[in-house]
């Protein structure tokens, strides 16, 4: 049995049966999406690396005591401990994440693409460039809500749980982003005429 066709439920279930393929799997299948959004929030390779141990410890954990709910996606529920964990990891460092690329670590290095002309690559570095520095420019509580809403494919529930907010504040926060980033786009163009 191919464990790629396996959706995650059957993955865990097997896992709890004694089947360590299974969690490998699930780990492989996840792993940049997770680290990616972890990544994001601290914008520090060592500590992203600490905190995506300390997820999938806490996932082991969680699963072993028979405590995880089926009801969500298992990769949103992975997510939202990531997120816990970095909220716990600046409560402890006090200080507030601002989102950066570095040379080490570009967002778009783990987003799969097609393969595409040399002109293609070009113009899509361009564009991730001019989207980071849009979102980099978002004041901390709109750029939390792009990251959650479009690194980690949350809903605005799962955002509004995990952030500690009214889904109307979820929301209000993506408009005001979409709003900024429209603004500093159309200011960028008209300073580029």
């Amino acid at each position: 049995m191919h464990l790629q066709s396996i959706c995650d439920q059957s993955l865990i279930r097997m896992y709890l049966e004694g089947n360590e393929r299974a969690f490998e799997e699930l780990l492989q299948r996840h792993k940049n999406k997770i680290y990616t959004t972890i990544y994001l929030f601290v914008k520090d390779e060592h500590q992203a690396e600490d905190i995506f141990q300390e997820v999938f410890i806490k996932i082991i954990d969680t699963l072993r005591k028979g405590k995880y709910n089926h009801e969500g996606k298992f990769v949103q529920w992975a997510v939202r401990i990531a997120y816990n964990l970095c909220v716990d990891n600046f409560r402890r460092s006090k200080r507030r994440a601002i989102i950066n690329t570095t040379e080490n670590f570009d967002i778009f290095d783990v987003l799969s693409t097609s393969e595409d002309s040399h002109e293609d690559v070009i113009i899509k570095s361009q564009s991730h460039q001019k989207l980071k520095s849009l979102i980099d420019a978002l004041p901390p509580e709109q750029r939390e809500v792009i990251i959650l809403r479009h690194y980690a494919d949350m809903s605005f529930k799962e955002i509004s749980q995990v952030t500690r907010v009214s889904i109307n504040t979820a929301l209000g926060r993506m408009r005001y982003a979409l709003i900024n980033i429209r603004r500093n786009l159309s200011e960028k163009e008209a300073l580029a005429i």
